[in-house]
């Protein structure tokens, strides 16, 4: 399962997360960019393809590949959007970890990026959404996730609303059927998982019983 040069483009614009505009269109560009970009761009493919997969031994390969080609410009900032891609990637699967990559670069980092990673952990209070992504700006002021059109940034801004309180049942089914229609296994399972809680929380044993089964389903798929 692969995510499509053009769709991780329009993601990686949507999650603030980009490298330089040139990284987007290394291939077309003209003159040629340089080989650190095209480098860094499709590893970081690799890795968002690999980790939504669950394939975790690739996920890491191809983000420590990536994050060297960044590193080796010598800038703070695009090694820090790269960490926040990797934050983000992850939180959409529920694995929060506070942009720990992210942390030791936020000094050399933009307030847009810290912003960023301010709203990944739910840390809302006195945050200017005025400098997230335009899709993730209607959220924070109570926007539906269902109006994102991107399928990562949807699951993204799920788990923020998570981490700050603020998810809803709609929103867990949103999620959980967005994961469910792109096929990615890793987030599907985290959100069915969250399902699985809540039936388990109100003792209701049909859905307990239904949504094992479709986690079943997910982790064992049938030959």
């Amino acid at each position: 399962m692969k995510i499509s040069t053009a769709a991780f483009s329009t993601l990686a614009s949507t999650l603030l997360y980009t490298l330089p505009a040139a990284l987007l269109i290394a291939c077309s560009s003209k003159p040629p960019a340089p080989e650190w970009q095209g480098n860094a761009f499709g590893s970081m493919q690799s890795f968002s393809s690999a980790y939504l997969s669950g394939n975790t031994r690739v996920a890491d390969l191809e983000f420590a590949r990536a994050r060297d080609a960044v590193a080796s410009t010598g800038r703070a900032d695009l090694v820090a959007r790269v960490e926040l891609t990797r934050c983000a990637t992850r939180a959409a699967s529920l694995e929060f970890d506070n942009c720990a990559g992210f942390q030791p670069l936020a000094q050399d980092a933009d307030a847009g990026e810290r912003s960023y990673a301010a709203y990944l952990n739910g840390r809302w209070q006195g945050l200017d959404a005025g400098l997230l992504p335009p899709q993730h700006r209607a959220v924070v002021s109570g926007g539906r996730i269902g109006d994102i059109e991107d399928p990562l940034a949807r699951l993204v801004a799920a788990a923020a609303l998570l981490q700050s309180g603020r998810l809803t049942p709609a929103d867990i089914g949103n999620a959980t059927e967005t994961a469910s229609t792109q096929g990615w296994r890793r987030p599907l399972l985290a959100w069915l998982g969250v399902q699985l809680q809540r039936a388990r929380a109100a003792a209701d044993s049909e859905a307990q019983a239904r949504i094992q089964r479709r986690m079943d389903l997910v982790v064992k798929p049938q030959s």
